[in-house]
């Protein structure tokens, strides 16, 4: 058991630290994925494991709790989730309505975010290197 409880922790290799690494994603973002209460931007990074940043802000969840629980919930789908994310960073930015969700609606919103970015960035990924061949 402690081989899977490794494999899926969320140590500080998997998240964005700094000023700097949110800007890169606000900056670069590559992959755009919207819900009505969420919006994910991401890019990839030149590492082998997904980084993971999260804004929500107090206007759009008033209360501490609430912002506390939508990260929680968010960290834990992204670890459960991240050896199929391989080489992105990704920021969620919470939009207004999200605090209203229970947590069933919250996993099943964060677990389609992302399996929608893992399929954009096989796809970019593919992409990339299919150009990389030809030239």
């Amino acid at each position: 058991m402690p081989d899977y409880e490794a494999s899926h922790s969320f140590g500080k290799s998997l998240r964005l630290l700094d000023a700097k690494a949110y800007k890169s994603v606000f900056d670069d973002a590559k992959f755009k994925i919207s819900a009505r209460e969420i919006l994910l931007l991401a890019r990839p990074n030149d590492k082998a494991a997904p980084r993971l940043g999260l804004v929500i802000a107090k206007k759009n969840a008033k209360h501490a709790t609430q912002r506390n629980r939508i990260k929680r919930i968010a960290r834990e789908s992204f670890r459960l989730q991240q050896e199929q994310l391989h080489g992105v960073d990704a920021v969620v930015l919470a939009r207004r309505g999200l605090d209203k969700l229970d947590n069933i609606a919250l996993h099943k919103m964060f677990n389609q975010l992302w399996q929608q970015l893992k399929y954009k960035s096989e796809n970019h990924t593919s992409k990339t290197a299919g150009n990389n061949l030809t030239s």
